[in-house]
């Protein structure tokens, strides 16, 4: 026998011995859901801070040559899988099929998910409040183009509660019905993709009309019906409208990234290496940011990120009030960040916080 079929053949005692192997691990997974309703009819079936204990280890431990990225997706499945086997999780997001946040969707949750596409942001909110979904899936933020405004509103008020976090590589196509550029006319997608995109777009279409749509998919399906017009949207999309890709990789930052937040009727525990989100205001004073950061550096906190934009909910009609979105290392339940937040409720006027969550990969 050749050194080729001795391996194949290895592969396949290989394979047989995972098949065995995953639905063992699917039957365990099976018996914990058992254990979970028996103390609580309504159990919390997926648990992000147990999914990123899990793969945390395994890419510690994993040896190669498989590469961690590579692990984490195919374990991402494989709870997906067993999760089903309890109740397939519902998540809402932005459609339709081919969004970047269907993509996010797929990255968190697997293909064993039900995966719900919405209109518009207010559904995808109004889908997981009323417990239509279990969970909604939402950008809150892009590396180059900043805050998602429309999610930040909403967040503000909703029940909802953030409980994972998903980082997304996000690479923007030009596509069409048919191969080259010549001839067309509009290129359709959403703002945060156009902007992204702005630079190729005047090297290489210049004067060609840019059409802000709902959604990248939504520009996808467009393209689809008029050959003298092109999307710029995600390979999903493509594959979904039957598009070619006539330039892939358009950003024009190639470090580009979306961050998402699962948000749901539930508080993720701590993980090991969290991060806590939130939002406050500061009263009208010279030195009241200061004040308000006052806590984290007192406590050891680390802050990573601090970002205002104008409130909505400005207290002095006609004034000029910011809210400022501050990241900080660490779960609201850790002894520091704990002592740190009951300070910071005492002076700000206006504290929310959007939760704890363990950090996403990047």
């Amino acid at each position: 026998m050749s050194d080729l079929n001795q391996l194949r053949l290895d592969i396949d005692r290989l394979d047989d011995e995972l098949v065995k192997l995953l639905n063992q691990r699917a039957e365990i997974s099976r018996k914990v859901g058992a254990a979970k309703r028996a103390e609580d009819p309504n159990p919390a079936i997926y648990r992000p801070e147990r999914e990123a204990h899990v793969l945390r280890r395994l890419r510690d431990s994993n040896p190669g040559p498989l590469p961690a990225e590579a692990l984490s997706k195919i374990y991402h499945e494989i709870m997906s899988a067993s999760s089903a086997l309890q109740r397939p999780i519902r998540v809402a997001y932005l459609g339709p099929a081919g969004t970047f946040s269907e993509s996010a969707v797929v990255k968190q949750f697997g293909r064993s998910c039900d995966a719900v596409a919405c209109a518009n942001f207010d559904e995808v909110f109004r889908r997981t409040e009323t417990g239509d979904t279990d969970f909604s899936m939402v950008p809150v933020e892009n590396s180059t183009e900043g805050m998602v405004p429309r999610a930040l509103d909403l967040l503000l008020n909703s029940p909802l509660r953030a409980c994972a976090e998903v980082v997304l590589r996000v690479h923007q196509n030009l596509m069409r019905k048919r191969a080259g550029l010549d001839g067309i006319t509009k290129v359709y997608s959403h703002a945060q993709s156009l902007a992204q995109t702005q630079g190729w777009l005047a090297r290489n279409l210049p004067g060609v009309d840019r059409v802000t749509v709902e959604s990248n998919a939504e520009a996808a399906r467009l393209a689809s019906l008029d050959e003298s017009t092109a999307a710029i949207a995600g390979e999903n999309a493509a594959e979904n409208y039957g598009l070619t890709i006539l330039a892939p990789k358009i950003e024009d930052d190639a470090t580009n990234r979306t961050r998402f937040i699962v948000a749901g009727n539930y508080d993720a525990a701590p993980s090991g290496r969290d991060r806590t989100w939130l939002v406050m205001s500061a009263p009208n004073k010279p030195g009241a940011v200061h004040a308000l950061l006052t806590p984290f550096a007192k406590h050891g906190v680390s802050m990573t990120k601090l970002e205002s934009r104008p409130s909505k909910i400005a207290s002095m009609p006609g004034s000029w009030e910011y809210l400022f979105y501050v990241d900080i290392e660490g779960h609201q339940q850790d002894r520091v960040v704990a002592s740190a937040l009951a300070e910071l409720k005492a002076i700000a006027p206006y504290l929310k916080i959007f939760g704890s969550y363990p950090v996403g990969d990047y």
